[in-house]
């Protein structure tokens, strides 16, 4: 039988993230402490687990068909590796910060600058592009303290609420890259174990489709029932059904959960009322 071979970071957040995903799209993986292969009870696959930095090398290599990572890894690792997903998880921005100190008006005052770390082939790229001039130092670790230290004039690192910035008395000015986990695939994949991976992707699109989803439910006059529909289109279309009660009507719909509050507002205003709004688990389409 034809297994999937999956790579999920080996310990953090992004792990966590990443099997809580696989359990939402109906994966049941036994995964002991400090294991680094476990395997799905459920469906035909195989979860590696594997040092984040390592990961798009598998993937190169075909000793995994597939993985959750951050785009910002496969950016700086992966070249030709690709994703065929995005997870909306894990998200961050890679970024350049200089000391709070440092006069900075424009990309243009870090020529001649030496630009601290763990991204080398993202910020070269991002300096060639621009027709900067700078050297690297490449760290491996706390790149935050390059500058105070001496090391460094500015430093290039991911940035997520920019708190750990802030203690180290820098400031975000330029970001390269906004990132987020995403699903990527071996080009070493073959037809079987595609066909698994198409159906882990189907599963999580309707996942993620449902958590950026609300089911409204709600009692309408007939006499705005219209109005009402043409702002809640729906998958399709709203579900319409009369009410008991004479010249009202029951609608049902799905709105995006980021239009949540002034769909309601208009809902409101055309007379709806008795307004349910429920999470969706999952959403097939």
């Amino acid at each position: 039988m034809n297994t999937l071979k999956i790579a999920v970071q080996k310990s953090g957040r992004l792990k966590d993230d990443s099997m809580k995903l696989l359990k939402d799209i109906g994966i049941s993986i036994d995964n002991g402490k400090d294991q680094l292969k476990a395997t799905a009870t459920n469906f035909p696959v195989e979860v590696f687990y594997l040092r984040n930095g390592d990961i798009p090398q598998y993937l190169k290599d075909g000793v995994v068909d597939a993985a959750i990572i951050g785009n910002n890894v496969l950016v700086e690792k992966g070249n030709s590796i690709e994703y065929i997903s995005k997870l909306g998880f894990s998200k961050c921005r890679v970024s350049i910060a200089v000391p709070k100190a440092m006069e900075y008006q424009s990309l243009n005052d870090l020529n001649g600058k030496q630009i601290a770390t763990s991204y080398p082939n993202t910020v070269n790229a991002f300096l060639e592009e621009n027709n900067i001039k700078a050297s690297i130092h490449v760290i491996n670790g706390s790149v935050e303290i390059a500058p105070n230290i001496g090391l460094a004039d500015a430093i290039v690192d991911i940035v997520s609420t920019g708190g750990t910035l802030f203690k180290n008395n820098l400031i975000e000015k330029e970001v390269i890259l906004k990132s987020e986990a995403v699903l990527a695939v071996s080009p070493t994949i073959n037809a079987a174990q595609q066909a698994i991976l198409d159906k882990i992707k189907f599963r999580i699109e309707s996942v993620l489709k449902g958590q950026s989803s609300k089911y409204v439910l709600l009692n309408a006059p007939n006499e705005s029932l219209e109005a009402i529909i043409n702002i809640l289109p729906g998958m399709k279309s709203p579900t319409v059904l009369p009410l008991a009660e004479s010249g009202w009507s029951s609608v049902h719909s799905v709105i995006d959960k980021n239009q949540f509050w002034n769909i309601i507002d208009d809902l409101k205003a055309l007379g709806a009322q008795g307004i349910l709004i429920c999470p969706i688990e999952k959403m097939v389409l």
